[in-house]
């Protein structure tokens, strides 16, 4: 179809690749969100694709109204229909912040934090920080803005209450009155037994919790409180974890929270037990040992635990002994 200029937006051209159905959507700020699937490409002869959000598995979401990093998508997506699919150009004035748009998606395809190993400064002093975004044609588009290409079809508009929202949607607010919520939910989950689950949002919890606190100057009262906010979130994922059988990772998260929190008996207990499962003897000992130094109403559990442990190891001695001895 033919080309298009977006009404009073300098630097963005339209052009409607396939009708969508119905009225043009009405978008009260931070009333409606957006679902889309869409392919960033460079304007080049080869037509350059960067970001294609079908193979991520996953369609965006964007709220109206939200203050969105890439201000020129709620621009692009408000003047679509339902269904419709439309190519835009936008200008280099428009697509500065891309880079950082880019990297947090990816991050949160991959299943992880699109915060983690920030400092606490914006996004543009991050970069800078860093000089990287660890993407290499991120980079390059960081060194010399250029006018991009946005392929995008509207799958969605609704009702923000009906979508799971990504924590990098939500206000600081929002983020805080989710965790216990979550919390809730895990605890709920490992009533039922289903621990898998049950880590899934304690983990998610945990998640948000850190997004808050990397916003925070480490020493500052907020940062301190948050932190020990996660703490019980953390304890709970392992101890889904010790149920599940997945020890290694239970010793790689409390080591990290003793890290941060070197008084912390629970997670001490909890990488003994870990430790004892996967026969590091003198590591379990040392753990245990250090629980009841700190809690001394513990010493009688931990007496008990080494006494078990004490014969499994031995049995464990043994029988290695054996099978070096028919060697």
């Amino acid at each position: 179809m033919e080309e298009t200029y977006l009404f009073n937006y300098t630097g963005v051209r339209k052009k409607i690749l396939a009708g969508g159905t119905g009225p043009l959507p009405h978008f009260p700020p931070g009333t409606k969100v957006l679902v889309f699937h869409f392919q960033t490409l460079l304007d080049n002869f080869e037509r350059t694709v960067i970001d294609d959000s079908r193979l991520a598995g996953r369609p965006a979401e964007i709220f109206v109204g939200k203050m969105f990093k890439m201000e020129v998508w709620e621009t692009l997506l408000t003047s679509m229909r339902v269904g419709e699919v439309a190519e835009f150009w936008c200008d280099a004035i428009h697509t500065g912040l891309y880079p950082i748009v880019s990297k947090g998606m990816r991050l949160i395809a991959q299943g992880k934090d699109p915060l983690e190993g920030q400092r606490h400064m914006c996004g543009m002093g991050n970069l800078f920080h860093y000089h990287s975004t660890g993407f290499p044609e991120l980079d390059e588009l960081m060194r010399t803005p250029q006018p991009l290409i946005f392929i995008m079809e509207l799958l969605q508009v609704g009702d923000p209450m009906s979508y799971h929202r990504e924590s990098w949607m939500m206000e600081k607010d929002e983020k805080l009155q989710t965790v216990p919520v979550l919390h809730m939910q895990g605890n709920a989950l490992v009533k039922q037994r289903q621990f898998r689950e049950a880590a899934s949002k304690y983990k998610e919890a945990v998640l948000l919790l850190k997004t808050v606190q990397s916003r925070e100057m480490p020493g500052d009262i907020d940062y301190i409180n948050l932190g020990r906010m996660i703490i019980p979130l953390e304890l709970n994922y392992c101890q889904c974890m010790l149920e599940l059988e997945e020890y290694y990772e239970v010793i790689e998260h409390t080591t990290e929270l003793l890290e941060k929190h070197k008084d912390c008996v629970k997670a001490y207990y909890k990488r003994a037990k870990a430790h004892a499962a996967v026969w590091n003897e003198k590591e379990a000992r040392r753990d245990f040992n250090t629980v009841a130094h700190l809690d001394i109403t513990l010493a009688s559990l931990v007496n008990r635990e080494l006494k078990n442990k004490a014969f499994l190891f031995l049995t464990v001695f043994t029988a290695t002994s054996c099978i070096h001895s028919v060697r």
